[in-house]
């Protein structure tokens, strides 16, 4: 089963986020993601269950991939990132952080 999935657009898997619950943004800090309920999570106490990639029809800027996350602890949540070019995470290690994250249903995972 692929982990990858498109919808139409960002607000929609937002809004299913949201009615499920499951709408806890993770925000990277110098001390890991956190949701902001005071606590701090590793790459190996996180896991991405699903991947969401969206393309803009008219402009690169609307490129973006939303990762839904679960903790170790039961929290789900997301983090949101603009790729190609346009990625807002360059200097903070957001980059390395996700990659070390599994990936559910992975055999394994490129770096």
């Amino acid at each position: 089963m692929d982990s990858t999935q498109k919808m139409t657009t960002l607000s929609e898997v937002m809004e299913i986020l949201r009615v499920n619950k499951k709408d806890n943004e993770f925000k990277m800090t110098p001390d890991g993601f956190t949701a902001g309920k005071g606590k701090y999570y590793q790459p190996e106490d996180l896991k991405v269950v699903k991947t969401y990639r969206f393309e803009g029809d008219s402009s690169p800027s609307e490129m973006a991939a939303l990762y839904v996350i679960e903790a170790n602890d039961g929290l789900v949540g997301y983090s949101i990132d603009a790729y190609g070019a346009y990625s807002n995470h360059e200097d903070d290690g957001y980059d390395d952080f996700l990659r070390q994250i599994p990936v559910e249903g992975a055999e394994g995972r490129e770096s």
